[in-house]
């Protein structure tokens, strides 16, 4: 009886194998070895490129010309968003900054006497959002802006020394019973040959220019960014003790603030950053997207509504903006420090090694790449990510797309576009 049994058990065996060898998958195979059935069917389907997470930061997909967000761009899959901050709310802030400062120091600044405080202004790139939104801001505080079409106009204006510009006009401020006209004297497009914009040469020339024009009517030195700004500081207002305003709080910005920089934002970087990789992260868990975020995690990262905010309609997430001045500039001095609240390590087990695609549109932008860059890299750590960081050359998104040539390689993306309108040349890679 046992030897009857154990022929049929080798030919049950025989037929398992011969099952197997004819076409058989891995998992049923193991299946056919003791493995669960529910085991098996819990292995990872593959995911297509489409289908990955994806975050937009730095520069929010939208029309160039209007502002308009590109809200297919940022409903291309139901794990996009766009992480960056609150452009209006930077922007109104320098323009305060600047007023204050002014405001404190009016018999001073106007050092030739004529009762005219007047400014130039560095623009970063005319079709960009933050750029719009820092000129109008500067430009609505100090009084000197003119609507077109409802919005105020943020064109420059090239040089206006007599004040007879149609873009911008005089504007006025009372300081101890005395007023001043305020006037935008110069400003300009900061780009160069190639089509790089928010380009720090290029300013730097611009305000030996302007000097060279109308030297001691320049009372304030206003830019888009830290990159222009000091760029124009070192090359000319720091020498002549011209204050200067810049916006991103690069560490040599905040440091350059005891030497007589004015003062920049910082547009909590630090938080803006981890937002970038966290909410890949959140989505490559299959977690709820608030993990970490607005929700304590398991490690007891959390950030408090007094730094970022979330709209769901934009399905974007902003960071909220900080005036650096003299006042305070010490607590800014490490640009590229993790922010305390979510700095804590992330269990390996729990959140499994995965694997980023990133880029930085322009390699030799001063915020990005000295300040943003670094930030992530902390962060990537901490969140057990392993990056590819991918520098551009700021002018062209070929610069950038060619090296997306591999998105099967990659479990996420997060892309920073050269031109905010560009956002098809990304997701045409990944709709492949």
């Amino acid at each position: 009886m046992k030897k009857v049994l154990a022929m049929a058990m080798a030919a049950l065996m025989a037929l398992s194998l011969v099952a197997c060898s004819s076409g058989e998958t891995a998992s049923s195979s193991s299946q056919a070895q003791g493995e669960s059935a529910s085991t098996s069917a819990a292995a990872p389907a593959e995911v297509a490129n489409k289908d990955k997470p994806l975050v937009w930061f730095n520069r929010q997909p939208s029309n160039s010309s209007t502002g308009e967000l590109d809200m297919s761009a940022l409903s291309f899959n139901d794990n996009t968003y766009y992480v960056g901050f609150d452009a209006n709310q930077g922007a109104e802030l320098q323009g305060t900054m600047i007023v204050d400062y002014i405001k404190a120091h009016a018999d001073e600044i106007d050092k030739n006497g004529d009762g005219v405080i007047g400014y130039v202004l560095a623009i970063g790139d005319i079709g960009h959002n933050d750029s719009i939104a820092r000129t109008r801001g500067v430009r609505q505080a100090l009084g000197t802006a003119v609507e077109v079409d409802g919005a105020i106009n943020s064109d420059p204006v090239g040089t206006n020394a007599d004040g007879s510009a149609t873009a911008v006009k005089d504007g006025t401020l009372e300081v101890n019973g005395k007023t001043y006209i305020v006037r935008e004297l110069a400003s300009q497009e900061m780009k160069n040959s190639a089509g790089a914009t928010w380009d720090a040469a290029t300013a730097g020339n611009a305000i030996s220019t302007w000097a060279s024009s109308f030297g001691d009517q320049i009372d304030i030195v206003a830019s888009n960014n830290d990159g222009m700004g000091m760029s124009m500081f070192n090359a000319w207002s720091k020498a002549n003790e011209v204050p200067t305003f810049g916006y991103d709080a690069n560490a040599d910005a905040v440091a350059a603030i005891a030497e007589g920089y004015g003062g920049t934002i910082s547009q909590h970087a630090d938080v803006q950053a981890y937002l970038t990789l966290r909410v890949l992260r959140n989505a490559l868990d299959g977690v709820d997207i608030d993990t970490g975020i607005g929700t304590a995690d398991e490690a007891g990262n959390v950030l408090s509504d007094e730094v970022y905010y979330y709209n769901a309609d934009q399905r974007s997430y902003y960071a909220l903006n900080v005036a650096v001045t003299a006042e305070n500039y010490q607590d800014f001095t490490d640009s590229t420090k993790v922010y305390g609240p979510v700095s804590a390590q992330l269990d390996a087990t729990a959140h499994p090694t995965k694997n980023v695609w990133l880029n930085i549109y322009n390699a030799a932008d001063n915020f990005l790449s000295a300040t943003y860059q670094p930030l992530l890299q902390n962060y990537d750590d901490l969140l057990n990510l392993k990056v590819e960081y991918i520098g551009g050359d700021g002018q062209t998104e070929a610069n950038i797309t060619n090296r997306l040539s591999n998105p099967d390689q990659f479990d996420a993306f997060a892309i920073n576009m050269v031109k905010t309108d560009n956002a098809a040349s990304y997701t045409a890679l990944l709709s492949q």
